[in-house]
């Protein structure tokens, strides 16, 4: 099976596994003061550190979560709760889990303004400039498009935010280790991340929270500075800690050889006849091709794509067993027929030349089988 669905997991890094391994054996809480308890706190806080490194932030502002969804939930719901009251703007192409929670806020009184891309999925600085208003206490933009892999521009927002007094939250679930997104960089005020996008344990994640943002916590208790409560998960936070070091330590060369793979993925694929690229041409991850075939039957591509061996997404989540379009494609104008006939590629470290050309060739034989004659 050629696997190239990385925007939806990595695999596990050997040496993150084998670290993991060692960490297993400490079983104490890092919340206890004997010696047990101790010597698991020094290894929650080095991974907590390593993390915190990979970023360019102080340990302290980093509170680990179950993930990046639960890292979302705190930032949106956290500050929103916080304040009591007040207006949210974010945008029409976020990951479920920063939209379902915008929708949650709505039924508990508060206002939400979603901002609409263009064709390309670009949101602009202006337009969050204009969604603004005197009671605005949170902005919420991504990094990096889950499904297009379109780059946002966090920095330029952060400074629009920043001047209005403005909060902004940024999902950099798809960015680390893909593009560059440390602290300083993205400007943002809360930065979300998942270990198992960057080649680290499921199950684990973190939010940078700026110095001086006040958050109401969503699970109560001692742990976190009071934002998470929970016996932490001692492997993976060490894991996902070394997990990003490894990952912010080959950004550069990783990214340069994941923009070649993507360059010739791509060209192979828009060679053949009513396959289009969806998302911005250049201003993408390197790892993200996203297509939709035109008048093919989007749950036979897929079928056939898995028959044939590779391994890859939709533009589409299956939902109660029906195929669902999907809700960032519908937002750049795709169809619903057009969103579910597409097709995300991405791309990760262990994917090889040989896999793209056999993955190019496949897609060719499944999309000629998948096609709707009428």
């Amino acid at each position: 099976m050629i696997y190239l669905d990385y925007a939806a997991t990595t695999p596990l890094d050997p040496e993150v596994r084998a670290a993991m391994e060692g960490v297993l054996e400490e079983y104490g809480n890092p919340s206890s003061i004997h010696q047990l308890g101790r010597r698991a706190r020094s290894l929650l806080e080095e991974g907590r550190e390593r993390l915190a490194r990979a970023l360019g932030c102080k340990p302290r502002e980093l509170v680990l979560t179950s993930g990046g969804s639960e890292a979302d939930a705190l930032a949106l719901y956290g500050v929103a709760l916080a304040r009591g009251r007040g207006h949210l703007v974010s945008t029409a192409v976020e990951h479920s889990a920063v939209l379902q929670t915008l929708k949650n806020l709505e039924r508990l009184g508060f206002e939400v303004t979603l901002l609409w891309p263009d064709r390309q999925g670009l949101i602009y600085p202006e337009q969050v400039a204009e969604a603004l208003r005197p009671e605005t206490i949170l902005v919420s933009v991504m990094t990096v498009n889950n499904e297009l892999g379109t780059l946002y521009p966090v920095r330029q927002i952060a400074e629009v935010c920043r001047a209005r007094g403005v909060l902004l939250h940024t999902d950099a679930v798809q960015a680390l280790g893909t593009v560059p997104c440390q602290v300083e960089t993205l400007g943002a005020d809360l930065i979300s991340l998942a270990a198992h996008k960057f080649y680290g344990p499921k199950g684990v994640g973190a939010l940078y929270v700026r110095k001086g943002v006040e958050l109401f916590p969503i699970i109560p208790g001692k742990q976190e500075q009071g934002y998470r409560g929970g016996t932490e998960n001692l492997p993976a936070v060490y894991g996902q800690g070394l997990a990003a070091e490894k990952a912010v330590a080959r950004l550069a060369e990783e990214s340069r050889r994941l923009l070649a793979l993507r360059g010739r993925l791509e060209a192979r694929l828009l060679a053949l006849p009513g396959v289009v690229l969806n998302g911005h041409p250049t201003l993408r991850s390197p790892k993200h091709v996203n297509v939709t075939v035109q008048e093919a039957d989007g749950e036979g591509l897929l079928l056939n794509l898995d028959l044939l061996g590779v391994a890859v997404s939709s533009g589409s989540a299956c939902s109660s067993g029906s195929l669902e379009p999907s809700h960032v494609l519908l937002a750049i104008g795709r169809s619903k027929e057009e969103a579910k006939a597409s097709v995300r590629f991405s791309l990760g470290r262990y994917t090889t030349e040989a896999e793209v050309d056999q993955a190019a060739q496949v897609f060719a034989e499944a999309v000629g089988r998948s096609r709707v004659y009428i």
